[in-house]
């Protein structure tokens, strides 16, 4: 069986059109088109082109469900616990539908049939705030090449809670840092739609900050 091409979309329509997607369906997603995605991950910003990572791909069942109780449990942690609380708000930081569909994801996170996790190797000890700029430009370059190959995908971080844990569940050296977990699937709700934002001039200065 072929596999599809991926869809040739312009790069803006591509950045206006790649929302977090947590509605996932099981079905397989080939080999070739992980491989495809992670090539144009890698041609990502990497600080000095140290390329100081390591991009492990998680399709066992057994793995993707002992992480997922750690995930849930920094769910429930961080926001299932207020779920009262956050559905019945008219004002804050999570709409009702972001919360339904993080807490959807939750529910459903093994049921994803790959995960992309983003490591970086010596990096467990370190303290520099800004660490994450060596790999999250390239995560996003992934996430952006599986929206050409009409996969849903997130920047996912509440597995933290258990970085050692996951860390030898993989298999990782025990200086080496989990930068995220991005689950893969094609969608099976919603829509490749523009994700809303608070309006650009709420939000850019010139020269100096201005406080509201």
């Amino acid at each position: 069986m072929t596999t599809p091409a991926p869809q040739e979309l312009g790069l803006i329509e591509a950045l206006h059109s790649t929302p977090a997607r947590r509605y996932l369906s099981t079905e397989p997603v080939a080999d070739e088109i992980i491989r495809d995605i992670l090539d144009a991950a890698v041609r990502g910003p990497s600080g000095g082109n140290s390329q100081g990572w390591a991009w492990i791909v998680v399709r066992d069942p057994e793995i993707k469900k002992q992480i997922a109780g750690w995930y849930r449990e920094g769910w429930e942690r961080h926001y299932g616990s207020r779920r009262d609380q956050i559905l019945n708000a008219t004002d804050g930081p999570m709409s009702k539908r972001s919360f339904l569909a993080a807490d959807h994801l939750a529910n459903h996170f093994e049921e994803a049939p790959v995960w992309i996790v983003p490591v970086l190797l010596g990096a467990a000890k370190s303290s520099n705030p800004r660490l994450g700029s060596s790999i999250y430009g390239a995560v996003q370059q992934l996430m952006l090449a599986a929206r050409a190959h009409g996969l849903g995908s997130t920047l996912t971080t509440l597995h933290i809670g258990h970085e050692e844990d996951v860390r030898r569940v993989l298999n990782l050296p025990d200086n080496a840092l989990t930068m995220a977990i991005v689950p893969l699937g094609y969608p099976s709700q919603g829509r490749w739609a523009q994700p809303k934002r608070r309006p650009l001039d709420d939000v850019i200065f010139f020269d100096r900050y201005q406080a509201p």
